[in-house]
């Protein structure tokens, strides 16, 4: 599997961050009305990982230009991986009311762990080795 370019990281970090935003104020003012305090609360934990995830591929992304490390690439799909499965599936649960998409929660959000845990690996080893 190719991982795609680090640019490609901090475009689509600055993407999800805008999305964040604009999730967030859709969830404070459209859906408030329209679904229970505990759908809210899923709703908000969906924007809160998009938007901190989505802070952390634009950092993947910017310290690949500061230095190029495979691991920045895979510590970034991990990333972008982990934030559609986790947000996504809460975000398409709240919306559907399915709740048998919470099932792909858990996989977003070990994607998420492992790119953390890839990207601390990355710099305990010196130089562009990692």
């Amino acid at each position: 599997m190719h991982a795609p370019p680090a640019n490609s990281f901090t475009a689509l970090g600055a993407l999800g961050c805008l999305l964040g935003v604009v999730t967030g104020a859709f969830g404070a003012h459209a859906l408030e009305q329209m679904f229970s305090p505990d759908r809210l609360d899923t709703w908000e934990k969906a924007v809160d990982y998009l938007f901190f995830h989505s802070l952390g591929l634009f950092l993947v992304g910017m310290l690949d230009r500061f230095e190029s490390r495979p691991c920045h690439r895979w510590t970034g799909l991990l990333m972008l991986v982990g934030i559609v499965l986790f947000s996504g599936s809460l975000f398409a649960l709240v919306l559907s009311g399915v709740t048998a998409l919470g099932m792909v929660t858990p996989f977003g959000g070990v994607s998420l762990i492992l790119a953390w845990l890839l990207l601390g690996i990355c710099y305990l080893k010196p130089g562009k080795s990692a």
